[in-house]
């Protein structure tokens, strides 16, 4: 299934049925007066979040959307039926914005929000409406409106409590592969993660947390170098970075100081969210030489965060990493 997380759709809500002019000629009614029924209400677009979808491309081949227009009035005073409201369906995590303005209309995060997007436009008034003291015979009546119209852009921002962010080739496809059923795809070239992959990792507890495997970034990423620009506001939302580094890497401190650096140029309190470091691909160096202490060591000067060192293909260190995201996971629900 192909990615697509943006898209510009136009959506109109129908028109209002039209009033109509209308008088009772019954037997026995002479002097029935006027009769003519409103024109119904046109149908309004509503945009709608749904757990089953997880991309927006449905809208890269269809990008305009019209609600049913109102029915006009009937005789004997019938107002004309409704135009039937639009659902058009979102994955979780799509925020709408006007298009023309630029502003944020909503941002469905939930199941089965609603957006009312484009609202219908009135039926028209019959002649029984304009019957007055002065005017026993109306033949008077008034169109529909027209609907709302509007040409919008859908964002969608993958919901996921895990981010997992770090330099191409850092292991991250082949991590999130090892502790969930996602399958993303691994290659030994730079770039093999074209797109964002979600996977649910289990708890102990036996409930799960999303993670999600961000494409890698490269120095410049936040200004729109490399493939990391656009899938920066995926982790938007996240509340744990899972930051990896390569432990072969000829300068682990460079690479960390190169995800810190785009994460603080893009802004968006990326720069503050709370992390964990891990030095991945440990099973490719001498594990018992003090490379690994020193590597951490080198780390540690620099942040706070304590360093995991793990193998996603031996599963060494993960069982300890994988603890600390849960329990720090807990303490920011908790808060």
């Amino acid at each position: 299934m192909q990615f697509i997380d943006r898209a510009e759709i136009e959506v109109e809500a129908g028109k209002g049925g039209d009033g109509i002019v209308a008088f009772r000629r019954e037997k026995y009614e002479p002097a029935g007066g006027p009769s003519g029924g409103n024109g119904g209400r046109g149908g309004s677009v509503i945009i709608k979040s749904v757990e089953n979808l997880q991309t927006l491309l449905d809208f890269h081949y269809n990008r305009k959307f019209k609600a049913e227009n109102g029915r006009r009035g009937g005789p004997k005073n019938c107002t004309g039926a409704s135009g039937r409201d639009l659902v058009i369906e979102v994955p979780c995590g799509t925020m709408v914005f006007d298009q023309e303005i630029g502003e944020i209309i909503g941002d469905l995060v939930t199941e089965n929000q609603n957006l009312l997007v484009a609202k219908g436009g009135k039926g028209g008034l019959g002649n029984k409406h304009f019957l007055s003291n002065c005017n026993r015979a109306p033949e008077k009546a008034l169109p529909g409106l027209a609907g709302e119209n509007r040409k919008l852009r859908l964002e969608l921002k993958l919901l996921a409590e895990v981010g997992i962010i770090g330099l191409p080739n850092a292991g991250k496809s082949t991590l999130i592969s090892t502790i969930s059923s996602a399958r993303p795809k691994i290659a030994e070239y730079p770039f093999t993660t074209l797109i964002p992959n979600l996977g649910v990792v289990c708890k102990p507890t036996g409930d799960g947390i999303v993670f999600a495997d961000i494409p890698g970034l490269i120095a410049g990423a936040s200004q729109g170098t490399g493939l990391g620009h656009d899938f920066l506001r995926h982790i938007e939302r996240t509340q744990v970075l899972l930051h990896l580094i390569d432990a072969t890497s000829e300068n682990v401190v460079k690479d960390y100081q190169t995800i810190q650096q785009e994460l603080m140029a893009y802004g968006h309190g990326l720069e503050n969210r709370p992390q964990i470091l891990a030095l991945s691909k440990i099973d490719a160096v001498d594990m018992q030489s003090k490379y690994l202490d020193d590597l951490a060591t080198q780390l540690n000067l620099l942040t706070p965060v304590p360093v995991y060192p793990i193998s996603a293909v031996t599963g060494n260190g993960l069982e300890s990493m994988l603890q600390k995201i849960w329990d720090l996971h807990e303490h920011l629900n908790q808060v």
